[in-house]
Parts: C-alpha cells; sequence; structure tokens
C-alpha cells in the first residue's frame, strides 16, 4: 500500500481483484519492458473503440495525453494530470483535419499535487456511452512492475472518485464541467463481445515478447573463436533494455511536451526554433535507442528474421533523406544522393530500416572531416535493389589520418562507445544482424582513400519484375 494520501490505480485495480499470475522466473526488468509494451498495445486497442463510440466520450490521462491522433476523434475530450505547473490550464487539444478546433467540450491540463505517484504511473480511464476501461502501467501487490485494465463499472468508479479528490484539491474550477461528463458517460457494464473485441486488438498490436529461455543465444556471423563466443550474458541484455527504456521515456515526455508548446500561437519565432531544434534531438535519441532495443531483441532471439512486408523504399527515402541532409549540414558535409527514375518495393520492416539506415549515415558523417560529402546510390542488381553508402573526403584530406573514424571502445557484444563524444553506436556485426533481420545483406568494405563503403541489397517485393524498373 502506498503512503500517499489517496490510493493509487494500481491499488484500486488490485483490490478489484484484477490482478496478473505472478512468476518468480521473470526479472523486474522483463517485467517492466512486458507491461510497457502491453500498455502501448492497449492504447492502440482503446483507440480503435473510441472510433466506433458514436456519442463521444471523455479520456483521462496522466503524465501525458494517450490518443495519437486526436484530430480524428472530435467528440472525445482529453484530460492530462500533470505534475508540471506549467502547463496547468493549458489546452492541449489538437485542431482538425482542417484548422478549426474540434467541436467537443475544451480539454485541459489539471495539476497534480506535488510527489502525487498519478505522475509516474500511467493511467488511462476512458468513458463513453457504451463502454468504461481503466488502464493503468502500474505495480502488482507485490510491487513489480505490470500492466492492468479493467471494465468493471465498479472499479472505473472508485477510479473516478479519487480522481475527483484530486480536482477538488488542485482544480476546483474544473469540478463543475467534469461532474456534468461524467454524470453524461456514467460507468455501464459492457458487452462482452466488446471486451473482448479489444482484447484482440490489443493482441494484435502487442509485439512478440522475448521467450526468457531464447536469451542465452546469440548470433554471430564470425567463426566462433570459442564455445562461449556466441552467448550474450543474460544480466548484459537487461542492462541494455533498462537503459533502452530509461532514455527513452524522458526523451518522449520531454518531446511531447515540446510538440504541445509548438501548437501554441503565442510562441515568438525564435522559441519555435529552438523547440524544433530539441524536437528534432530528442527524435534521433528515441530512434538510436529503439534501435538498440530491437539490435538486442534480434541478437537474443531465436527468430533472427523479422516479419516482412512489402515496403516502399521509395516513401523511406523521401522520409529519410532531408533529415539525412540536416545532420549532413550539422556537421559541414554534403549529401549526394543518386536514384533511380523508379524505385521498386522491397520487402522489409519501413521503421527499422530508417532506423538502421540512419545508423549509417551518421556513422559515415562521424569518420569524415569538414567538407567531406556522403554520397548514396539506389540501382537495380538483378532481383534484389542495391543500395551503397560511401563517404569521401576532401583530396588534401585523403591520406590525414587524424579525420578518419574516430576511436570506438567497444562496450560488450552490441554497443561502440565513442570517448571524445560520449555518443552509443552498434557494433557492425550487430549491424549487420540487424540488416539481415530485415531481409537484406550488409556488406562493408574499408577503403584507403574513402574509409567504410557499405553496400546493402535487399530483397525485391515478388510481384515486381526486375524488367519493369526503368535505371
Amino acid at each position: 500500500m502506498s503512503e500517499w494520501i489517496f490510493p493509487t490505480l494500481s491499488e484500486i485495480l488490485v483490490a478489484s481483484g484484477d490482478v496478473e499470475l505472478s512468476d518468480t522466473q521473470i526479472s523486474v526488468a522483463s517485467r517492466q519492458l512486458r507491461a510497457e509494451r502491453e500498455w502501448f498495445g492497449a492504447i492502440a486497442a482503446l483507440e480503435a473503440l473510441l472510433q466506433s463510440a458514436p456519442d463521444g466520450g471523455a479520456v483521462f490521462s496522466a503524465p501525458l495525453p494517450v490518443l495519437s491522433q486526436p484530430e480524428t476523434l472530435p467528440q472525445v475530450s482529453s484530460w492530462l494530470f500533470t505534475p508540471n505547473s506549467m502547463f496547468a490550464g493549458f489546452p492541449f487539444q489538437l485542431p482538425s483535419a482542417d484548422g478549426h478546433t474540434a467541436t467537443c467540450e475544451t480539454s485541459d491540463t489539471l495539476a497534480l499535487l506535488p510527489g502525487d505517484p498519478l505522475a509516474s504511473e500511467p493511467f488511462c480511464l476512458a468513458l463513453t456511452r457504451e463502454f468504461s476501461v481503466l488502464m493503468v502501467q502500474g505495480e502488482n501487490a507485490s510491487g513489480d512492475p505490470t500492466f492492468l485494465f479493467s471494465f468493471d463499472p465498479e472499479a472505473v468508479d472508485r477510479a473516478w472518485q479519487t480522481l475527483r479528490l484530486r480536482v477538488v484539491l488542485m482544480n476546483p474550477s474544473h469540478l463543475p464541467k467534469l461532474d456534468r461528463l461524467y454524470k453524461i458517460f456514467a460507468p455501464v457494464e459492457p458487452n462482452y463481445k466488446l471486451v473482448t473485441q479489444f482484447t484482440h486488438a490489443l493482441l494484435s498490436y502487442l509485439p512478440d515478447p522475448i521467450a526468457e529461455h531464447e536469451k542465452r543465444t546469440i548470433r554471430d556471423p564470425r567463426p566462433l573463436q570459442a564455445p562461449t563466443a556466441d552467448v550474450l550474458a543474460s544480466a548484459d541484455v537487461e542492462l541494455l533494455q533498462a537503459i533502452s527504456h530509461e532514455v527513452r521515456t524522458p526523451l518522449t515526455t520531454i518531446r511531447t511536451l515540446t510538440r504541445l508548446l509548438l501548437r501554441r500561437k503565442d510562441i515568438p519565432a525564435d522559441a519555435v526554433k529552438r523547440l524544433e531544434v530539441i524536437d528534432r534531438e530528442c527524435s534521433e535519441q528515441i530512434d538510436r535507442f529503439n534501435l538498440i532495443f530491437h539490435a538486442v531483441e534480434i541478437e537474443t532471439s531465436a527468430m533472427k528474421v523479422s516479419a516482412l512486408a512489402t515496403t516502399s523504399l521509395e516513401e523511406v527515402l523521401e522520409q529519410s533523406i532531408p533529415r539525412w541532409q540536416k545532420q549532413a549540414n550539422q556537421r559541414n558535409l554534403t549529401l549526394d544522393v543518386i536514384l533511380p527514375q523508379q524505385i521498386p518495393s522491397v520487402m522489409s520492416d519501413p521503421t527499422m530500416l530508417d532506423q538502421a539506415l540512419t545508423s549509417l549515415i551518421e556513422r559515415s558523417a562521424r569518420s569524415l572531416p569538414a567538407g567531406g560529402s556522403i554520397q548514396v546510390e539506389v540501382s537495380l542488381a538483378g532481383h534484389q535493389l542495391k543500395l551503397q553508402l560511401q563517404p569521401q573526403a576532401q583530396k588534401d584530406e585523403y591520406l590525414n589520418r587524424s579525420h578518419r573514424m574516430p576511436l570506438l571502445k567497444s562496450l560488450g557484444q552490441v554497443l561502440m562507445f565513442q570517448p571524445e563524444t560520449g555518443s552509443l553506436s552498434l557494433n557492425l556485426n550487430v549491424t549487420k544482424n540487424i540488416f539481415q533481420a530485415l531481409g537484406g545483406k550488409l556488406i562493408v568494405r574499408e577503403r584507403p582513400e574513402q574509409g567504410e563503403v557499405f553496400t546493402l541489397f535487399l530483397p525485391l517485393e515478388p510481384s515486381k519484375a526486375a524488367s519493369e524498373i526503368r535505371v
């Protein structure tokens, strides 16, 4: 039981009998990662249900908004409990697609007392005429990380009462409006088919967990030098996963709050530029640690190939090239891109492919002195698509070894560390494994005057004949 003046929402659900079966074989880090996956899967499932709610509803959450596309839900009002007084009273409801504010009741932030556990316990309370649901990424009775949810009207009502007490203390002016909302969308017993639909949707959005017995084996494309060369310690896995989670979570919070500020119309132009830089830097670091997280999953999983799907490489490049250009410009480098007239679709994973390619761009950029260039060339190679990335220093810098790849130190079997900048990156063997899991094959060649030249081959979509591509 917490020492806070009000019970946490986890405690309400645990007291209501919404508990998970305890598994003493699962580490705390693994529990945290599993709870995070289930939380995001449940949010996606909830959004699908809200799309079909004819009379709208209300959504309360903390410490961040949970609706990814609120403009598609104009009849659903969103309320955010936040400990940050800077955002108290700030409407964060997004404009609709036509640029006008949605017609539902004005959404607002609700302040929390300092130290309130709601600030560190992600939750969502959704109220509609058809169903009410409470979802919490919190702790079970043993204090272990877990994800809990309930459609029980009694549990929802108890949760609302503890939230209402917080409103009474910190946001009394909002109380009449919120009481009206709660009366309109009072908790109801949902149809069992709706609960089944939610559960199926949650599972469909849930990434496959890493089985504990699969966490021992790591694939290494090099010949084994010793019997233990293919073993990645379980402790290392948990450490990397925990670091990835602990870095991504605050960065995601910063990025979300930054984007809320960017939507305000009273922000000075110079402040907008700084906020855009913060948004971009957060996104780059989130993507980097997402890649590290997935690299660990690949290295510790018995399944070495991801579920591949038809991927428009043209769309991936359209989204990525402007970002790569900015990264190159920041280092006083140029990026030259050579593309065929038509780019065929390939079999891969678009999100992971983008992140993996971006990591190669970053590695090449770090190896070049100012004034150099990075050339990206895409061409057809039989039944595969060939993407080649090669850095090129200025001629008078060719033999200057001080401008080559800065010193990198190995951190275990997955990461490399650059002492000069403090940056982390994946080692080349792990990088190759990532591209292999994405359906491709990465070849790395070291050339005296150019440094590392990366050549990636990706399989074409089966339905696309090579003869259809005009280069």
